[in-house]
């Protein structure tokens, strides 16, 4: 990795806690609007983002158009939710203002523990850069919210598309004047390592616990990926160590 100068990042998950912080965000809108003690906001944030996930996986591969804004997205996917069997009850007690402000709320999720340290550390030596389907201002909300100190914020929003297709990949390097060989991507899901991978970059896997596979492994031990670590400030003491 000596010839790695910069390290762009995946956001949502990879450095940020989004379930704990949507489902917090879900039962807090739903308990004052008089919801069913019974209702299953962690089923419901799953549903929200795998929602997300297929509608940006869609679109970076040309099989459907939509918005490159992804709080129109966020929005489009919950009244869509909202408007099924399975939810309708809670689209009948969420108006307008309750809907923008859960659309919001990915805006201001919280960085696992270890990311701020982390990239701070990595910041001393490195470019350090978000590369993430999340729009503009959703990242940059972000940013401050969760002290994520980017050098560059590196929004598919600007690129045209969402990952994995490979405008983004190749988009971010060309954007920090590197070949791809010179930039590692850090992610915690294995589908958008594979993806800069075959693009020649460098990649970094994070242990999060949000891919079902769970035994990736460096090259190193046999695997796919080039390094493989348990937290941002782990990947920041190989990279800087002492």
């Amino acid at each position: 990795m000596d010839e790695v100068q910069a390290y762009i990042f995946d956001v949502f998950g990879t450095l940020v806690d989004w379930r704990t912080a949507i489902t917090k965000a879900l039962q807090s809108e739903g308990g004052r609007c008089g919801a069913s003690n019974q209702t299953d906001w962690e089923a419901f944030a799953n549903e929200w983002r795998q929602g997300y996930m297929l509608k940006t996986r869609e679109i970076a591969n040309g099989l459907v158009d939509g918005p490159l804004h992804v709080d129109v997205m966020h929005r489009n996917i919950l009244e869509e939710m909202l408007a099924s069997s399975k939810w309708n009850e809670l689209g009948k007690i969420w108006g307008d203002e309750e809907r923008k402000k859960l659309t919001l709320a990915w805006h201001f999720l919280d960085g696992w523990a270890d990311s701020s340290e982390g990239l701070h550390a990595l910041k001393q030596t490195k470019i350090i850069a978000a590369l993430s389907n999340g729009n503009v201002r959703l990242l940059v909300d972000m940013a401050k919210h969760a002290n994520l100190p980017w050098d560059a914020v590196l929004s598919c929003e600007l690129l045209g598309t969402f990952k994995p297709n490979p405008k983004t990949y190749l988009g971010a390097a060309y954007h920090l004047s590197l070949p791809p060989q010179q930039v590692a991507m850090v992610a915690a899901h294995i589908y958008d390592l594979r993806a800069a991978a075959s693009h020649g970059m460098k990649t970094v896997y994070v242990r999060r616990g949000e891919d079902i596979v769970d035994d990736v492994t460096s090259k190193a031990d046999g695997g796919e990926v080039d390094v493989v670590v348990n937290s941002i400030t782990e990947l920041a003491a190989l990279i800087n160590p002492v």
